[in-house]
């Protein structure tokens, strides 16, 4: 199967003209269905300050806006959805907050089991990993590839798949059923530039 890029933003972003200018570069270079905006230790309003800066690049390219744990950042923002994890607000009070619009992702680890509740409550995708080291966060779990097999022959949830995912892993990870590919460090650190590693992603993939 053909997996499709998810792209996340780097943990921290110091200069957002340049970032926006490297969203656009990235964004051109193919098809990526879904931007999260995932920004960690920084404020409330430095995220909104960004995420108003590239939801219209993003928009502009056909990429959903996802933000990452900020619920009521989201709705206020009237993003395209969230992302939200174990131990943040839950689907369903996400749910209630968005309405029946919104995108909402669950984080799963390598749970089949919390994928299957979010499912049936109602998530649009789970995301499993992480699937190899990352530098971009800490990693407490791992996840493994049959777990991706396994749910693509058994539910129809898109899933996707999060954690140290390169060009150079990419290839065994769609194989494996991943509908999404999650990245981040892979394109913006890119020796060739972001728009380089979104070629390089979608070429393997």
């Amino acid at each position: 199967m053909t997996s499709q890029l998810y792209l996340i933003t780097p943990p921290s972003i110091t200069d957002h003209a340049a970032f926006a200018r490297a969203l656009d570069d990235a964004l051109s270079a193919g098809p990526v269905p879904a931007l999260q905006i995932r920004l960690k230790d920084v404020s409330l309003d430095e995220i909104r300050a960004l995420t108003r800066l590239i939801s219209p690049i993003a928009h502009r390219h056909g990429t959903a806006v996802l933000m990452n744990d900020h619920v009521d950042l989201a709705r206020e923002l009237r993003l395209d959805g969230v992302h939200v994890g174990q131990s943040d607000m839950s689907y369903k009070d996400a749910r209630k907050r968005l309405g029946t619009e919104a995108m909402i992702g669950v984080t799963c680890h390598n749970s089949r089991h919390l994928a299957m509740e979010a499912a049936e409550a109602g998530a649009d995708y789970v995301a499993f990993g992480a699937f190899y080291p990352t530098a971009t966060k800490t990693v407490e779990h791992m996840a493994e590839l049959d777990t991706l097999t396994i749910w693509q022959e058994t539910m129809e949830v898109p899933c996707v798949a999060i954690g140290g995912i390169t060009a150079a892993n990419a290839a065994e990870v769609s194989a494996a059923g991943a509908d999404f590919i999650a990245v981040s460090g892979a394109v913006w650190t890119h020796p060739d530039g972001p728009a380089a590693g979104v070629r390089a992603l979608l070429s393997a993939i």
